[in-house]
């Protein structure tokens, strides 16, 4: 079905214009229909230049992107699912819960004015849901003005191929599909919780890391399954709220690609929280009980709790696009593999965001979204720098890092000084009752250039990007050493570091002169 032109303001229009369009040269005296794919003498007029699969970030930004281009521009995203997982499921109300807790629970403020501080008592679900549900209903408004002022189309249903240029529109109660057909195709559909077979999700006491934010009463005690980013997340924000944690790790350690320092300076954290870590485990079955669940795990442990979460990875959300129709394919994960400016193996279609794998953020789903939709309408455009994405970790609390671990460099032979601050020796840290935070920077000796930041504690998501900036620009600890920072500031621990590194090196450089 053809879609309706419509005008700025978005009433219907009805006209027949020249094909004209600038990124095809087309006869001059051949007449076509916008709004559906024609042959125009030799040249095939397609409803849009660039159709995109998905409104969470990668999508939404994809489209602007081609918008901002000057191409006819169209999304298709289910009507519940504007701003995708990540606005309705994932990102922005997991965040915002975090701020609930720590707020209720005055966590951020113990140290000053002790351990049984708190703001509120009796937190309920309520509390803790009304900021959440404010949240996604302002994102939710701010995503449909930004398509509707770039005059991107919102196609609402669910999009599977037909051919490699169209695709069938779907929405919920609809009797008949909607075609549409695009010169262009961007995938960014986003993930879905993994679920184990074996397991029996109900949304009440087995659930995974979507259904958590919907419990209708918060725990006493909780067995989360999975020790990757998502699962250790919602543990230190269960534990900060008073439950009974318990996490479960089939590998011998968790967040296993952050800095060894960092994690056990987490670790240590949350055991103090009173979160119990069982690693090197695996789960055989959970059993459901009228008085809760029963965990089994393969050494022949059994952790009773009142609530089980899954977060054992997740699932790319293709198995409904109908990609053999297209010529693509999916792994055994619905992941879609692409080239280094998102191109898929069909020269016309490429994939952005969590369904194209790791890193799987909604910050570089975005870029990706950009640069992808610059591709698609032939901009050039520089690629990722891997190096210089950096990763947040929204625990409490919060880990953030750009670059490489020491792990890393030194499995690769490369020399490096480590210089370290302290949160407890920064003014700015004694105000904040902060003194576990620490920022940690990698330095070559050979060049002072920053080969890794890494940060724990309070603002750690935001103070990365100064370490980020000095490194994307070939910066060296020179810079952050004669720089003048704010006092009393956190970012005043990049002198700080800066200095302990440029202090060591020294004195190496004594004995080898």
């Amino acid at each position: 079905m053809a879609e309706t032109p419509r005008g700025k303001r978005g009433e219907e229009i009805n006209v027949t214009r020249p094909c004209n369009m600038p990124t095809r040269p087309l006869r001059p005296d051949s007449l076509c229909f916008t709004g559906s794919r024609k042959e125009c003498g030799e040249v095939t007029v397609f409803d849009y230049d660039v159709l995109v699969i998905g409104s969470g970030p990668g999508g939404q930004k994809a489209a602007i992107a081609a918008a901002k281009l000057g191409r006819r521009v169209a999304i298709v995203d289910k009507r519940e699912m504007i701003g995708g997982v990540s606005i309705n499921t994932g990102t922005i109300p997991s965040k915002t819960l975090r701020e609930a807790v720590l707020y209720l629970t005055g966590m951020s403020q113990r140290e000053l004015y002790g351990s049984s501080y708190r703001v509120k008592d009796d937190i309920t679900v309520g509390d803790l849901s009304a900021r959440t549900r404010h949240v996604i209903s302002r994102e939710i408004d701010v995503i449909r003005n930004q398509l509707s002022r770039n005059h991107v189309t919102l196609l609402t249903g669910l999009a599977s191929f037909i051919d490699p240029h169209t695709v069938s529109v779907r929405a919920a109660g609809d009797i008949e599909d909607r075609r549409v057909q695009a010169e262009r195709i961007i995938i960014a559909t986003g993930t879905r919780p993994a679920r184990p077979d074996t397991v029996d999700f109900d949304g009440r006491t087995v659930v995974d890391s979507d259904q958590i934010l919907a419990l209708e009463r918060l725990p006493r005690s909780m067995v989360v399954v999975g020790a990757g980013v998502i699962g250790i997340e919602y543990a230190s924000m269960f534990a900060a709220l008073g439950t009974k944690v318990t996490v479960v790790e089939r590998r011998d350690r968790m967040l296993d690609f952050c800095d060894v320092e960092i994690v056990e300076a987490l670790k240590y954290q949350l055991r103090d929280l009173a979160v119990t870590f069982r690693f090197r485990e695996s789960v055989v079955s959970v059993e459901r009980h009228n008085g809760g669940t029963l965990t089994l795990l393969e050494s022949g442990k059994k952790l009773p709790a009142d609530t089980v979460m899954y977060s054992a990875g997740r699932q790319g959300l293709t198995d409904i696009l109908n990609l053999p129709a297209a010529g693509l394919s999916a792994d055994n994960r619905g992941r879609i593999k692409v080239g280094s400016d998102f191109r898929t193996e069909v020269e016309h279609i490429y994939a952005v965001g969590d369904v194209i794998g790791f890193p799987a953020l909604a910050a570089t789903s975005m870029e990706q979204g950009r640069l992808a939709a610059y591709a698609a309408c032939g901009e050039n455009v520089n690629a990722m720098r891997a190096e210089l994405m950096p990763i947040g970790i929204y625990t409490i609390p919060e880990i953030s890092y750009v670059g490489r671990t020491e792990d890393e460099l030194t499995e690769l032979a490369i020399p490096f000084e480590v210089g370290i601050a302290r949160y407890r020796e920064l003014a700015r840290g004694a105000i904040l009752g902060d003194s576990y935070g620490m920022l940690k920077l990698l330095v070559s000796p050979e060049d002072r250039s920053l080969l890794g930041v890494h940060v724990f504690g309070t603002g750690a998501t935001e103070l990365i990007h100064i370490g980020q900036t000095v490194m994307g620009c070939n910066g060296t600890i020179d810079y952050l050493v004669d720089s003048v920072f704010n006092y009393p500031t956190l970012a005043e621990s990049y002198k700080v570091a800066a200095l302990d590194a440029m202090n060591k090196m020294r004195a190496v450089a004594r004995f080898s002169g």
